[in-house]
């Protein structure tokens, strides 16, 4: 015997004690699925069977069930609930979270329940108990219609025994279609705009039928009826595509009421039905009756690719996903109102999109906006056709929007014609950033501590740039093991064989240029700006790896980025990736253009004040000489100091230069991130440099390509030239190099590796780790530096940065994107060795 019952839903059990109900349970149910009100007995009160502890039991099992139902997971209450009062509190948290109830009724003889209680030593009760609860049963069963959908009776233990239980998908669970999909808003008539969209769309149309290309789907938003010229030619085409396979459609409120009408119901013929109606009088019995059953078939909305879509007329909040419910179905239909009306006597919504916190995007309709607009990972793409605006698609999963115009207005409406655009989604709320947080990414979940938010949140709040144009922030980066060569800190062959061990053949080398890391989001004026970033004024900005702006002069900003932008012009950039936006990650040199700053109160301060001491120590070490004192030894190792402080002054001078105009800048682009509907991290690195070194000759006084050398780790030749080509860079005073997997993002045996690692020359180290720090004595101490936790920030930040930039490209909210980029801010508050 078969049992089907909705994968979302509550299965209550109802029969008496000894009925089996706990057996059935176990044999049907994963042990999580079980709320026993026994073992919620025994929780509170160590007693299975105390009876006193019934309320408090009760207390914590609806509170689990609460939980669960909220979290969309079967539930099933096993307790006796023979008696409708026992039941109607786990009817209500159904309706409450919008599941299915579901009865199985263990109605079996009462003396198959003596019979098994009495072999139970907790059952040790007098038959009455049962009796009683067969009775209440017999009570309950004729009203068990009024309160479940699925009601299934067993009466014998055979019956019992032989039950298998089937679990099927609720109507709006369509999560296994995947698309892609083209979903159009709301029609209302307007056949041949719906025509024009769909060829645009490269649909072949013919006969009331619409083909779509190889592998798509289109999704009808509802609202297919009423207002516009032609509504039956827009049902019989949308009826057509649904019943052949290419298309799905869900209900809006007008089609709700073109049905009510059909099935002979008091509707007002108000509000464009009365169009409908008319152009329906025209067709036949028989087309009317199809409509009439089409209409009635469809479901309220629909969640589809593994819960990361939902196609709702009005919306849909996250709690009503995939539930069922009259509720659930209003929503879907009409949104959420107020009870109150506009000035043009329309009624005034809630709108639920500026508290929507889901991670599924959700596409609506129903309320006509003049342009289709992303707001809090939501976007309305009813375009107003009928109006006279224009009748629009999304495609899914490209993001990308389509739209024809309308051919004429076919009804007016003051408020589609006197509506503004809705602002963009550009305000952070407290609650989105702080706390706690565990941040799922492509990569990994990362945890960021309450302590680490209430760091990010001063810097973004007190420094940080226009939080909309903050689409990424760049990964700290770990450095190469300590080198077993006596001489060195960091070598080349540590890297090479770090990812020789992670099973790589390959790596790239690339040159580390003596700068600082900015990050370069660049739009190609200032209307794709404000169109794609939601900003006032301005076509880009360049900022720190903390989100500060880069530059102070708001003049040299501008002329820097129109540099930068003319570049990607005349290399047809725009064309080519088909966008309006870049992001860029890159090193701004000169280093003494940022830390001018940092050199004159650290570096400036330490060398000349070295020097000075130093340079009169051996002065007056040499007159103790000349006098006969034996100073010789002190004498050779306060030269060897000061010989250290004079090469710590040339190592830094040579990454410093005056820096007032742009051509006194260099800019080394060495990622090309993003840009519309692409995160380049599906290319591997040699094409970044390849792309990059392109760009780089359409204005070389200002961009910098980056030398770059691609190693095969098992030939020694290669290891031995890239080694050699350290040397020279490092010998010339160049900072070193980075060597990276071929691939953006690598994984291993155990997880993502190291996206990069770092292997700075000798002198370059003098200045991080200070003037002395390749004696003897220094060297062995830091030679014991731990790298774990620095190689472990990276890789969550290498993690984050990148998730942050796949939440922007596929348009989801700013708060989204934001959770990430506050995530690194956070982490970087790590107490890990900035020196590292």
């Amino acid at each position: 015997m078969n049992i089907s019952i909705p994968e979302l839903s509550l299965v209550i059990l109802i029969g008496a004690s000894g009925s089996g109900k706990s057996s059935f349970a176990n044999k049907h149910f994963l042990p999580t699925e079980i709320l026993s009100s026994d073992y919620f007995r025994g929780l509170v009160s160590n007693d299975e069977t105390s009876l006193e502890a019934t309320t408090e039991a009760f207390d914590v099992l609806h509170y689990v069930m609460r939980k669960r139902l909220a979290a969309g997971l079967l539930t099933v209450i096993d307790a006796t609930n023979v008696q409708r009062e026992a039941r109607q509190p786990l009817l209500d948290l159904a309706r409450e979270y919008h599941v299915l109830p579901v009865a199985i009724v263990l109605d079996v003889p009462e003396d198959l329940c003596h019979e098994r209680n009495a072999t139970r030593l907790d059952r040790q009760f007098g038959k009455h108990v049962v009796r009683n609860h067969a009775k209440n049963l017999r009570q309950s069963l004729r009203h068990l219609g009024k309160d479940f959908r699925y009601i299934h009776v067993l009466k014998t233990p055979e019956e019992v025994d032989a039950v298998t239980i089937m679990r099927t998908r609720v109507y709006n669970n369509l999560k296994h279609e995947t698309g892609p999909f083209d979903i159009i808003g709301d029609v209302h008539g307007c056949y041949l705009e719906l025509i024009e969209l769909l060829q645009k769309l490269e649909y072949q149309i013919y006969d009331f039928q619409a083909i779509p290309p190889t592998g798509r789907k289109a999704i009808f938003l509802g609202d297919l009826v009423d207002r516009g010229p032609d509504t039956p030619s827009v049902l019989k085409l949308v009826m057509n595509m649904v019943e052949a396979g290419h298309a799905l459609c869900i209900p809006g409120n007008h089609d709700d009421k073109l049905k009510r009408y059909l099935e002979g119901r008091q509707v007002k013929l108000s509000h464009g039905l009365d169009i409908s109606v008319n152009q329906l009088e025209l067709e036949t019995s028989e087309f009317k009756e199809k409509v009439k059953t089409f209409l009635d078939s469809l479901v309220s909305h629909y969640v589809l690719d593994a819960g990361k879509l939902v196609v709702a007329h009005a919306g849909m909040k996250e709690a009503l996903q995939g539930r069922t419910s009259g509720t659930v179905r209003a929503f879907a239909l009409y949104g959420e109102t107020t009870g109150e009306s506009d000035e043009f006597g329309l009624p005034i919504r809630y709108d639920w999109a500026a508290d929507y916190r889901g991670k599924a995007k959700v596409v609506y309709g129903h309320t006509p906006v003049l342009e289709a607009e992303w707001f809090n990972n939501t976007i309305d793409i009813d375009t107003g056709c009928v109006y006279g605006g224009k009748l629009s698609a999304l495609l899914y999963p490209e993001m990308e929007l389509v739209s024809v115009p309308a051919k004429a207005t076919y009804y007016q409406s003051l408020r589609f014609e006197q509506q503004t655009l809705r602002t963009n989604d550009d305000v952070l709320d407290l609650a989105d950033v702080t706390g706690k947080r565990i941040i799922e990414t492509r990569f990994r979940k990362v945890m960021i501590k309450a302590e680490e938010s209430a760091a990010a949140l001063e810097v973004m709040s007190r420094f940080a740039i226009d939080p909309r144009w903050l689409i990424y922030l760049p990964p700290t980066m770990s450095p190469s093991e300590t080198s077993s060569l006596p001489e060195y800190l960091e070598h080349p062959t540590e890297a090479f064989d770090y990812f020789k061990h992670e099973g790589l053949e390959q790596v790239i080398c690339q040159e580390k240029h003596m700068g600082s890391r900015a990050v370069v989001v660049i739009a190609q004026d200032e209307a794709s700006a404000q169109k794609r970033f939601g900003v006032e004024a301005g076509f880009g900005v360049v900022y720190t790896r903390t989100g500060r702006r880069f530059f102070n002069d708001q003049g040299l900003e501008l002329e820097f980025l129109t540099r930068v932008r003319d570049a990607l012009t005349r290399a047809d950039f725009w064309n080519e990736f088909k966008t309006t936006w870049f992001c860029l990650d890159a090193e701004l040199m000169p280093w003494s253009f940022k830390a001018q700053e940092l050199l004159e109160h650290q570096y400036a301060a330490v060398g000349a004040a070295g020097q000075v001491g130093l340079g009169q120590s051996v002065v007056v070490l040499e007159q103790a000489r000349a006098r006969g004192l034996d100073v010789d030894a002190l004498l050779e190792q306060t030269k060897e100091r000061l010989n250290r402080i004079l090469n710590y002054r040339e190592a830094y001078r040579q990454y410093c230069a005056p820096a007032k105009t742009v051509d006194d800048l260099k800019l080394a682009p060495f990622h090309l991130l993003a840009s519309e509907g692409a995160v380049h991290t599906d290319k591997d690195h040699f094409w970044h440099m390849q792309t990059l070194t392109r760009l780089a000759d359409f204005d070389p006084r200002l961009l910098q390509a980056t030398n770059y050398k691609l190693v095969q780790l098992s030939q020694e030749a290669s290891r031995d030239e890239a080694i050699n080509w350290w040397q020279t860079l490092t010998q010339a005073g160049g900072e070193g190099m980075v060597v990276k997997p071929l691939t953006f993002a690598t994984k291993g045996s155990k997880g993502l590796i190291q996206p990069a690692i770092k292997c700075r020359g000798q002198e370059y180290l003098r200045i991080i780790y200070g003037p002395e720090y390749d004696s003897p004595q220094h060297l062995e101490r830091l030679r014991a530096r731990g790298l774990a936790g620095k190689r472990s920030l990276a890789l969550r930040e290498f993690s984050l940065g990148l998730e942050a930039l796949y939440r922007f490209v596929a348009r989801e909210s700013l708060r989204r994107v934001h959770e990430c980029v506050f995530g690194v801010l956070a982490l970087e508050s790590d107490p890990v060795d900035p020196r590292l």
